[in-house]
């Protein structure tokens, strides 16, 4: 299925009128199925979606690892994402019962959104990283990212696991960073020292996706929420906000960011 599609519109430029075409980027309703039984639907853009249901289960620890996946694949006919593999049947259970939707765009839910229950790990890794690298890295952040550059209607996500990095481009910012992290999984990287780059705010559950899979640095260009802030000091994340040309703001890890 096509990311894109082209249409005719009605274009003004000033005082000039003129009938073009012009590329939008595709939505669809998008079921992740577990083991036969569908956890809940998304809306999301047709790419990486193998990638995107592999993310978004281990964001919400109903599975494990890598290891634990059977069988993964994206069933165009039902628009459903299916996934064998040996489920984490505690965290299944509490997804059930505690669901809720979450702030992004799009419509997803998630059971990660209470500081008090919530079933991460600190996170230890002694990783560190340049400030001044990391604002090269976001002045270069939506390159070859084919979507955007085509559409403008997309957010971004990209995690750097040494020397390779994966992008995740989608309508739903969460979904962004689960097709990343599915990807980097998939390909059989390590996320422990790895830096999440994301395009828009840093709200809970972007914060918790990042703890759930033990990725020790986060940066936007933009804000953080006060939840997203407390969640990553509780477990040691480094979050970064305001990533815009040689200015950042540091809310938690500061030792991982050195001059």
């Amino acid at each position: 299925m096509q990311p894109i599609f082209t249409t005719e519109i009605t274009k003004f430029r000033a005082d000039e009128q003129g009938v073009v075409d012009d590329i939008l980027v595709r939505e669809i309703k998008l079921d992740i199925v577990l083991n036969d039984a569908k956890i809940g639907s998304m809306m999301a853009t047709p790419t990486d979606l193998e990638a995107l249901g592999v993310g978004y289960l281990l964001s919400e620890n109903l599975i494990t690892n890598k290891d634990e996946i059977k069988n993964v694949s994206f069933d165009e006919q039902s628009l459903s994402v299916k996934i064998i593999a040996n489920e984490n049947k505690t965290a299944l259970s509490n997804f059930n019962f505690e669901s809720v939707i979450i702030s992004g765009c799009g419509r997803s839910v998630t059971a990660n959104v209470n500081l008090e229950n919530l079933n991460a790990k600190i996170i230890k890794s002694t990783a560190k990283f340049q400030r001044r690298e990391i604002s090269k890295m976001m002045s270069e952040f939506y390159t070859q990212c084919e979507l955007y550059e085509m559409t403008g209607c997309v957010h971004t996500a990209k995690i750097f696991c040494g020397k390779n990095f994966y992008i995740g481009e989608d309508i739903a910012q969460h979904n962004t960073i689960d097709k990343a992290i599915g990807k980097a999984v998939l390909n059989g990287e390590n996320l422990e020292n790895s830096l999440l780059m994301v395009s828009g705010r840093l709200s809970s559950e972007m914060v918790v996706k990042a703890v759930m899979n033990g990725i020790c640095v986060l940066v936007s260009r933009t804000a953080p929420t006060s939840l997203g802030v407390l969640i990553a000091r509780k477990f040691n994340l480094t979050l970064c906000g305001f990533a815009r040309g040689e200015n950042l703001n540091v809310y938690s890890g500061l030792e991982r960011i050195y001059a």
